[in-house]
């Protein structure tokens, strides 16, 4: 049995970054080839390119909602259903990302998803509901594989630059997902109304990010070999809580990606106003994520960030939905500033609670995949409320609901604790 490593509470901004292929010998034993000034470059725009990637899918149907609904004869519980498939795909197929790896290569494996994922852009605006459905969930799953394995790679290339990189992926990440929520409508209008077309412009930065990232085909593949495992983690209690709040917070997260568009249509706002709302408290999160975790160096754990963190979530979901509308980009900012806080602090937590570097892969695949499926109920329920009910009054008590839970969730999972398990070389 390999002995446990004990990881300080200050964690390193690296552990964030989570590396899928951490069990595979053969990967982590391979040196990164010596790369050209002009290669980093291309790979810096490469890695950037596909980044901003994997947000728009999602964020570009939530301002024009409605208008798809309506086009394709969708109630509200069948658009919760459509903006719950991609969420749920994400963390059915995030996991099968190593072995995707272990037979063509990551940086392969990349350029065939993306390549994937312009085709369902195009999917869902094409064969009806079938269509629209199909495409939504193999957006979804195209952006779970890549997103668990695009962190180890920039852990690999960029060994002396993590902090930095961690930062650039970050903003890249919330940049796509802003511009896809701001941009959409004025799309609409630019295409006289046709939201097929609308939604369709957002493969071809798929496409570019491909051919961006093609260069990288060329590159020494590592050899596969010396696997690790874990037991015991769905015995785990922490390893649970981890779990659970991961999954809480990040149900709140799809709910705003994919509803809060609606809700400002109906408190009055339009679409393109809706859009950029979304779109601000997106761009908020870049700071947050890296503010609120820094609040733990100072603290004894992680429990009081969870708290300020949640309480901002809270406040800014409330407000968006019973506070004067005059001042909606103001609550924008305080969603933001909480649910940036709150991914940050979930991933964060995942490393914190894990003895060694393996432990956090296996833990990290266990929050994300298990977390982002129970994450996809949220937008579902919104969606069921919606339909029963013409009050935002249920729906505030859904978001009480589900806070309550994940404040729970992670008061237990901010304690100064391990799981108990541990890695053996297979």
């Amino acid at each position: 049995m390999s002995k446990p490593k004990i990881i300080p509470d200050n964690i390193p901004v690296d552990h964030v970054l989570i590396d899928a292929e951490i069990d595979d010998d053969g990967v982590q034993n391979t040196p990164p080839p010596a790369l050209t000034w002009q290669q980093r470059l291309l790979l810096l725009l490469g890695l950037v390119l596909v980044s901003i990637n994997l947000r728009p899918a999602l964020t570009s149907l939530a301002p024009i909602l409605e208008v798809v609904a309506a086009n394709r004869q969708l109630s509200a519980t069948m658009a919760g259903l459509l903006t719950t498939l991609p969420v749920a795909c994400m963390g059915i197929f995030g996991p099968l990302a190593p072995r995707l790896a272990r037979h063509w290569g990551a940086e392969k494996t990349i350029a065939i998803i993306l390549l994937l994922m312009a085709a369902a852009i195009l999917l869902r605006t094409q064969l009806g509901q079938v269509g629209l459905f199909l495409g939504s969930g193999l957006a979804g799953a195209c952006i779970g594989i890549i997103g668990v394995l695009l962190p180890g790679i920039i852990k690999r290339d960029f060994p002396k630059q993590v902090s930095l990189m961690t930062g650039v992926y970050s903003m890249a990440l919330c940049l796509g997902a802003a511009l896809a929520a701001g941009l959409t409508v004025p799309a609409l209008a630019l295409f006289q109304q046709h939201w097929q077309t609308a939604l369709a412009i957002w493969a071809l930065p798929a496409v570019l990010a491909c051919a961006l990232w093609w260069p990288q085909l060329t590159r020494q593949q590592a050899t596969h070999r010396g696997h690790w495992q874990v037991r015991g983690l769905l015995r785990d209690k922490l390893a649970w809580q981890v779990t659970l709040f991961m999954g809480l917070q990040s149900s709140l997260a799809y709910i705003v990606f994919g509803w809060l568009p609606s809700i400002l249509l109906d408190r009055g706002q339009s679409a393109l106003q809706a859009g950029l709302i979304l779109s601000t408290s997106i761009m908020v999160q870049v700071p947050a994520s890296l503010l609120i975790p820094a609040l733990g160096k100072y603290c004894r754990d992680q429990r009081l960030p969870i708290a300020v963190s949640l309480s901002l979530t809270l406040t800014g979901l409330l407000c968006m939905l019973l506070a004067p509308t005059d001042y909606l980009l103001a609550w924008a900012i305080l969603l933001g500033l909480g649910q940036g806080g709150s991914f940050s602090l979930a991933l964060s937590l995942i490393a914190l609670r894990s003895p060694d570097q393996h432990v956090t892969a296996h833990l990290s695949g266990m929050a994300q995949g298990i977390g982002y499926s129970l994450a996809s109920i949220g937008p579902l329920s919104v969606g069921l409320i919606r339909d029963h009910s013409s009050t935002p009054w249920p729906l505030a008590g859904f978001f009480l609901l589900v806070i309550s839970l994940a404040l729970t969730m992670g008061m237990l999972a901010g304690r100064k604790r391990l799981v108990q398990v541990a890695a053996y070389p297979m």
